[in-house]
């Protein structure tokens, strides 16, 4: 055993054996004086070497650590990719494969790695795969191609594929990304959300026919109201007639049968032969116009309750207006008080039956909001300004709150009670005004009540 050198001093000398033998004197050998100090270097050395050993292990770790994390981290990222992903060499060998694309060619990673990449893909688009890949290789420009997966299940292998060179860390080409977004299932969506707008644009049609002729049912009363006027007033015309046709074929007949000229004359005082001559005519034209205003309010009728598109054509908005208010006030129990500010004619080219459905949903609705007040009052008012022309239909009911200002023209939204309203008449009439090319809006004016303003083209052809 080396006897160790004190730091204060020579090396401890052993202690002397237990023994009966004689000690030898131990002979005092000083050392020299370099071997403490070299002693001490080395041991300082092998410390500070023993600590950077320490440091790398740990820096070491922690850049394991760190490599493993980013590598759980690219995992987890290509993992959860839906677009599929192909790494490939510069031969063309498969490096990598991400999920989505195992999901739709089947098998392992080990499975296709090290294989070409175009046994990827249909045998019909391999050629497109080269093709799309050598293009990128001579630094051409290239666009999205679609493509087919192998062996991926019918409607769900359709790929647009793109492609970008890969570079080593000395800028030398390595290989191939090649990147594909599956449009077999977006397509499938596609064409589902497709059907499914279809069959809501069917349905929200159906339902808006049916909001109309719930609007023509509550105008029954009132049209019919319109329609006995004119008919009662030819009817009455026609039984004059059919008596002044008798007294003629009476004097007629008289004449032919040849009677003296003093018996003509009675008989032509007696049946008032010169009245019925001077009556006739303004007779015959009140009929005629009688006629004419049944014509006139069914075709009203038709136009409103059509569900094909009209033409435009030029009509006074003034006398459809007056139309249109009248049939819904006839319709109340209590007819409100309908007051009218309007031109004496206010002519446009339009699609009549739309409008004149919109003004009946507008008073309407105004009509409803002054229910059971004994003060309510309606005022249905026109001009034009420029090239439009602007209908008012305002109400002094309670107005239209804050917090539902914006939701008025919501389909299927109603204040009023479960089984008064729809919630369409509003927003059928904010559509139909769209397509008139105009606009719909509505207001609370400080003095009260609610006010829906219509503005239209004066030619809708214009637009």
């Amino acid at each position: 055993m080396i006897p160790r050198a004190d730091a204060n001093g020579p090396p401890a000398q052993p202690a002397a054996p237990a023994s009966d033998l004689p000690v030898l004197a131990a002979v005092d050998t000083p050392a020299a004086p370099g071997d403490e100090a070299l002693w001490i270097d080395v041991i300082h050395k092998m410390d500070a070497v023993y600590a950077d050993l320490v440091s790398s292990q740990s820096a070491l770790e922690e850049r394991t650590e760190r490599l493993q994390e980013a590598h759980d981290f690219i995992g987890s990222v290509l993992g959860a990719m839906t677009d599929v992903l192909v790494v490939c060499a510069a031969g063309l060998q498969v490096q990598q494969v991400n999920a989505a694309m195992l999901r739709l060619v089947g098998g392992d990673a080990t499975d296709w790695i090290g294989g070409p990449v175009s046994a990827l893909f249909d045998a019909g688009d391999r050629a497109t795969v080269t093709a799309l890949i050598e293009a990128v290789r001579r630094g051409r420009p290239v666009a999205p191609r679609e493509v087919r997966l192998a062996g991926a299940e019918p409607g769900l292998g359709l790929v647009s594929i793109d492609c970008a060179p890969r570079q080593d860390a000395n800028g030398r080409l390595a290989g191939f990304v090649i990147v594909g977004r599956p449009i077999g299932e977006l397509q499938r969506a596609y064409r589902a959300r497709d059907a499914a707008n279809r069959k809501l644009q069917h349905t929200q049609q159906q339902l808006l026919v049916a909001e109309k002729m719930a609007a023509l049912g509550r105008l029954v009363a009132g049209v019919a109201h319109e329609l006995n006027n004119p008919i009662s007033f030819v009817f009455g015309n026609m039984y004059a007639l059919r008596r002044y046709g008798q007294a003629l074929t009476t004097y007629l007949a008289a004449l032919d049968g040849g009677t003296s000229e003093a018996e003509r004359a009675e008989l032509r005082r007696s049946l008032k032969i010169d009245r019925i001559l001077a009556d006739i005519g303004p007779l015959v034209d009140g009929t005629l116009e009688g006629a004419e205003r049944v014509r006139d309010i069914v075709q009203d009728l038709r136009q409103f309750s059509a569900s094909r598109e009209e033409a435009p054509d030029r009509f006074d908005v003034v006398r459809l207006v007056v139309t249109a208010a009248n049939w819904v006030a006839k319709t109340r129990r209590t007819p409100p008080d309908l007051r009218f500010d309007l031109p004496p004619v206010l002519e446009v080219v339009g699609r009549k039956g739309a409008l004149h459905q919109i003004v009946v949903n507008l008073v309407q609705n105004a009509a409803d909001a002054i229910g059971g007040r004994s003060d309510g009052r309606i005022v249905v008012a026109a001009h034009a300004a420029a090239d439009r022309a602007i209908i008012t239909v305002a109400d002094n009911g309670p107005g239209i709150a804050a917090e539902i200002r914006d939701k008025i023209f919501e389909p299927f939204f109603t204040t009023k009670p479960v089984g008064s309203g729809t919630g369409l008449g509003l927003y059928l009439s904010y559509n139909l005004a769209a397509k008139l090319g105009g606009t719909l809006t509505a207001d609370t004016p400080a003095s009260g009540g609610a006010c829906f303003r219509l503005t239209l083209p004066m030619d809708a052809r214009d637009g």
